[in-house]
């Protein structure tokens, strides 16, 4: 037996307010993780781990039913593999000298930014910015599926 406080598995009404209104704040957070995980604590997994959580708590609060009309397991399975790919991308650019080597932070003034800056770290934001992709439509992807295995299963 499962508890469904809805009648299509969703939530209560005061749930579903609070998660509308938290939802893009949690996305905001998280791509500010993201964004500046070469500068503060946390980075791609943090960011795309925190952005999840906002895909996450749009299963829980509106059910399977909305989940389903919102989730492209095509579009998702598509973005991952763009984040997979980007970051081995970026990895695969410096193979001449080093794995991974740092080819965008020695490319000229206009990228090489003062320290602690956005554009300070050459390719460690776009390396971010590709683990959160893959990290949040991995971890959406999997919960969806999740859900609809316990689904199939009732």
């Amino acid at each position: 037996m499962t508890c469904r406080p809805g009648e299509n598995g969703d939530m209560g009404l005061i749930v579903r307010t609070i998660a509308r209104t938290t939802i893009p704040l949690i996305g905001i957070f998280g791509a500010y993780i993201v964004s500046h995980g070469h500068l503060t604590p946390g980075g791609g997994f943090q960011g795309g781990a925190t952005i999840a959580g906002a895909g996450i708590l749009f299963l829980i609060a509106f059910g399977l039913g909305e989940m389903k009309k919102h989730y492209s397991k095509s579009l998702y399975s598509a973005l991952e593999g763009i984040g997979g790919l980007a970051f081995l991308g970026v990895a695969m650019l410096g193979i001449g000298t080093a794995f991974f080597y740092n080819t965008l932070w020695h490319s000229g003034p206009v990228l090489n930014g003062k320290p602690g800056t956005l554009l300070s770290a050459g390719f460690l934001p776009i390396m971010n910015l590709a683990v959160g992709l893959k990290v949040f439509t991995g971890l959406v992807s999997a919960l969806a599926a999740i859900a609809l295995w316990r689904r199939w299963k009732e």
